[in-house]
């Protein structure tokens, strides 16, 4: 055989059958708890009935045609994530993915505006294409042909750089995620929000929230900037809103006319991709997993916090980063070995959590138990921890 994958990943040693809510069947027989869902993907559980119902029951009828031709269930889906969001005045642009409705958001401020700058945060994580990398803070996966179009960054809570650069007139928008997830689960305050909505209406510059991880009821509220009273000009969306299937979506203030031909997508927006998103929605409502994910956050973020050996805990909702002594890779691989699924970031001792909205609190009372035992490691040193779970 000579075609073999290119070797990009560093995937865990295992593969999965078969999934269902928040538990993972192994190839080799085992069950594992899903506290990850797929770099927060699964919102609303594994093969929920729902999202699968509605999936085959629309590829008995018709499962694509493109944008050539008009998609009644794209207003559908429009009508139902107004209603079940909160969000109101927007028109929505459906798409495939994070970084395209990220590169689209970009666009639809550059065209607005006439302006070609993006300015973003450290610790950003928007995307891996070229203009959503030229917003994202890791210089590693940024291709030497991209780095022209490299945009400025600005920490966050830094009102004074936020300032001095919007205040030159020259930026399209300013793009910040509702909580960013890659950098370890880290959140700016309300005031800094409302200092952002004010410097860009200033400067007429346009505010995009990033809504791919934090978004879809994940931290409780339905957009995690719903929590800071502001609202952005753009927004966007994936992950969990498809539970799984490749969906994403940009919400676009009313003010920002639309122009024939500016954006585009073969397959964003198809027949099925609404039938996955009209089924996240109704379940999300119906089961009313967003106060589900806002009290166990609540709770799970209270009894963390009294562990000893868990230095902080940050969040909302079911969207959680631990911080512990214990580097959060060689973590996450020692729960692994206990058949749990976590994630990591790029702050060296932060384990995240983004696990199925669905999830019961004696699943997540698992994780409890083992971090219990944090306290009673002689500092934080993994090898004892490993004893104890031995």
């Amino acid at each position: 055989m000579n075609t073999k994958l290119y070797d990009v990943y560093h995937p865990w040693d295992i593969s999965f059958e078969k999934a269902s809510g928040a538990e993972l069947i192994g190839a080799n027989g085992k069950t594992y708890l899903d506290l990850y869902g797929g770099h927060g993907v699964i919102s609303i559980g594994h093969n929920h009935p729902a999202w699968k119902n509605a999936i085959s029951n629309q590829l008995d009828k018709i499962s694509y045609y493109s944008n050539a031709v008009k998609i009644a269930e794209q207003e559908e889906v429009a009508e139902l994530l107004e209603h079940v969001s909160g969000t109101s005045d927007y028109q929505l642009f459906l798409c495939n993915s994070g970084a395209e409705a990220n590169e689209n958001a970009m666009k639809v401020a550059s065209f607005h505006t006439g302006r070609n700058k993006i300015l973003s945060f450290n610790g950003a994580f928007h995307g891996r294409t070229v203009g959503a990398i030229s917003v994202t803070d890791n210089s590693a996966i940024e291709a030497p042909f991209g780095k022209e179009i490299s945009q400025m960054k600005i920490a966050f809570e830094d009102q004074e750089s936020l300032v001095k650069e919007l205040i030159t007139k020259q930026y399209a928008a300013l793009i910040i995620e509702g909580i960013q997830g890659v950098a370890g689960v880290i959140e700016a305050s309300t005031g800094f929000w409302k200092k952002l909505r004010e410097t860009c209406d200033a400067t007429g510059t346009l505010l995009i929230a990033d809504e791919i991880q934090s978004g879809c009821g994940r931290t409780g509220n339905f957009f995690a900037f719903q929590y800071h009273n502001i609202r952005p000009d753009v927004i966007t969306m994936a992950k969990g809103i498809g539970n799984g299937f490749p969906v994403a979506a940009v919400l676009i203030d009313n003010k920002i006319e639309a122009k024939k031909g500016q954006l585009g997508t073969t397959f964003g927006g198809s027949y099925l991709a609404c039938a996955a998103m009209k089924s996240v929605l109704e379940t999300l409502e119906k089961e009313l997993l967003m106060l589900r994910a806002e009290e166990l956050g609540v709770w799970l973020t209270a009894e963390l916090s009294a562990i000893k050996g868990v230095e902080e805990v940050r969040g909302r909702g079911l969207m959680i980063g631990i911080k512990t002594a214990i580097k959060a890779t060689e973590l996450q691989q020692l729960l692994l070995s206990e058949g749990i699924l976590t994630g990591n970031s790029t702050c060296p001792y932060t384990l995240r959590i983004l696990p199925p909205l669905t999830i019961s609190k004696s699943e997540l009372e698992v994780l409890l138990k083992i971090f219990s035992q944090l306290g009673s490691i002689p500092g934080g040193e993994l090898s004892g921890f490993k004893t104890f779970l031995q």
